[in-house]
C-alpha cells in the first residue's frame, strides 16, 4: 500500500502529459511497415459498428471452351505434332482435342455439323468451303509445296523436256493437277504435249514407277521420300515449289504455292477469340519444334500414326516446308495462289466470281 501511494503521483502527472500531446496537431501517416502486427482487439470493430458479413469476391471463371481440332495425316499435320502430345499429357484439363482423319471430305462435314472448330485442309478446297455458307476464315498456312517429280529418268532437266512423256499423278482436278497444268502452261505447253495418268492414290503411283522402267510421277511428300527409299533408281528430278518461284519471280506481287490451310468457323471465332489466338501461337511453337528437333518429332509423327516409319517421316521434314505463316504474309501468299488458280480454272477455288475476299484472311497481328 506504501508502495502505491508513492507511485501514484506520478502516474497521474504522466497521464496529463500524455492528455495534452493528444490535443496538439496529428502525426502524418507513415508509409513504413508497421515493425509489429496490430493485436486482434485493436483492429477489431466494436460490436455496436461491426459491418455485416459478406462473401469475399472470386475472379471470373476462364472460359471453359474446348477447342476441336481437325486435320489430315499428312504434311499438314506434321507442325502439330508438339502440340496435340502435349494437349494429350493434360488429360482432362486439355484446352484442345485433336482429330485425325484421311480425307479432307470428313473434315469439312464435321465442321458444317459443328462438331470441329479449327480444320487443316488443302488449300483451295478451303477457297470452295468458303462459297459453301458454313462461314470460314483462314488463320494461317500450314504448308507450302510439297510436290515433286520422281523419275529413273535422269535426262528431265526442265519443265520443257516433259513434252511427250507420260506423268502419273493423283486425282483429276486435285492440287498436284492444277499446279502441274499451270507449270505447263507457264512453258507454253498443254496437256496435249503430255499424257497424264491419273491414280486414286499416291501409293499407286509409287508403285507405278517401281514397276516402269523410265516412269515418271508427280508425288507429295512424304511419299518421295518413301519411294526414294524403296528404290534406288529413283530420284528427284524436279522440285515443283521451285518451278513455281521461278515462274513467278517476273510477278509484281509473286504468289506462292501453298498446299494446307488453316481454317477457323467463324462463329466459334466471334465466341472464342481467345482460343483461336493461343492456338495460333501454340500451332506456331509446335511449327518450331517440328523443324527445329528432327528426331523428336519423327518419332512422334510415327507414334500419332501420321507416317508409317520414323525413319522415313525424319528424312521428309525437311522437305514438306512446314510453315505457320499469319497475317499479311499469309494473306499475300495465298490470294496469290488462288488467282493463279482461279484464272487457269475457275472451279478449282469455287467457280465463276468466287475468290475470297478480304474478309476471309483473318489477322490479329499474331506472326511468327
Amino acid at each position: 500500500m506504501k508502495l502505491l501511494k508513492k507511485w501514484l503521483p506520478l502516474a497521474l502527472c504522466l497521464a496529463m502529459i500524455l492528455s495534452l500531446a493528444a490535443c496538439g496537431k496529428a502525426p502524418t501517416p507513415s508509409t513504413a511497415a508497421p515493425t509489429e502486427a496490430p493485436t486482434k482487439e485493436e483492429t477489431q470493430a466494436p460490436e455496436t459498428t461491426k459491418a455485416p458479413e459478406t462473401e469475399a469476391p472470386t475472379e471470373a471463371a476462364p472460359d471453359p471452351v474446348v477447342t476441336r481440332v481437325g486435320a489430315l495425316k499428312g504434311p499438314t499435320t506434321m507442325g502439330l505434332v508438339k502440340l496435340i502430345k502435349d494437349q494429350q499429357a493434360l488429360g482432362d484439363k486439355a484446352a484442345m482435342q485433336f482429330t485425325m482423319v484421311t480425307a479432307a471430305d470428313e473434315l469439312l462435314a464435321s465442321m458444317a455439323k459443328k462438331e470441329l472448330d479449327i480444320i487443316l485442309i488443302p488449300a483451295n478446297v478451303a477457297s470452295i468451303f468458303n462459297t459453301k455458307g458454313v462461314g470460314i476464315s483462314v488463320i494461317d498456312i500450314n504448308t507450302l509445296g510439297v510436290l515433286y517429280l520422281v523419275s529413273s529418268d535422269t535426262s528431265i532437266a526442265s519443265v520443257e523436256d516433259l513434252k511427250g512423256k507420260t506423268i502419273a499423278l493423283t486425282g483429276k482436278g486435285n492440287t498436284p493437277d492444277y499446279v502441274l497444268q499451270y507449270l505447263l502452261s507457264e512453258h507454253g505447253l498443254s496437256t496435249d504435249d503430255v499424257t497424264l495418268e491419273y491414280k486414286s492414290e499416291a501409293t499407286e503411283v509409287a508403285a507405278y514407277l517401281a514397276e516402269t522402267e523410265g516412269a515418271i510421277g508427280l508425288l507429295p511428300q512424304p511419299f518421295v521420300t518413301s519411294a526414294l527409299m524403296q528404290n534406288d533408281k529413283l530420284s528427284v528430278v524436279m522440285d515443283m515449289t521451285e518451278q513455281w518461284d521461278l515462274a513467278q519471280k517476273d510477278e509484281e506481287t509473286p504468289s506462292r504455292l501453298v498446299t494446307g490451310v488453316t481454317v477457323v468457323r467463324n462463329e466459334f471465332l466471334d465466341e472464342h477469340p481467345a482460343a483461336v489466338e493461343n492456338f495460333l501461337l501454340a500451332h506456331a511453337a509446335s511449327t518450331d519444334f517440328t523443324n527445329t528437333n528432327v528426331d523428336e518429332a519423327a518419332a512422334i509423327i510415327e507414334e500419332l500414326g501420321i507416317v508409317g516409319k520414323a525413319a522415313i517421316a525424319k528424312k521428309a521434314i525437311p522437305n514438306c516446308n512446314i510453315v505457320c505463316l499469319t497475317g499479311d504474309e499469309m494473306k499475300a501468299a495465298l490470294s496469290g495462289y488462288l488467282k493463279v488458280l482461279y484464272d487457269l480454272n475457275p472451279a478449282s477455288v469455287g467457280g465463276e466470281n468466287n475468290l475470297p475476299d478480304d474478309k476471309f484472311y483473318y489477322g490479329t497481328g499474331i506472326s511468327k
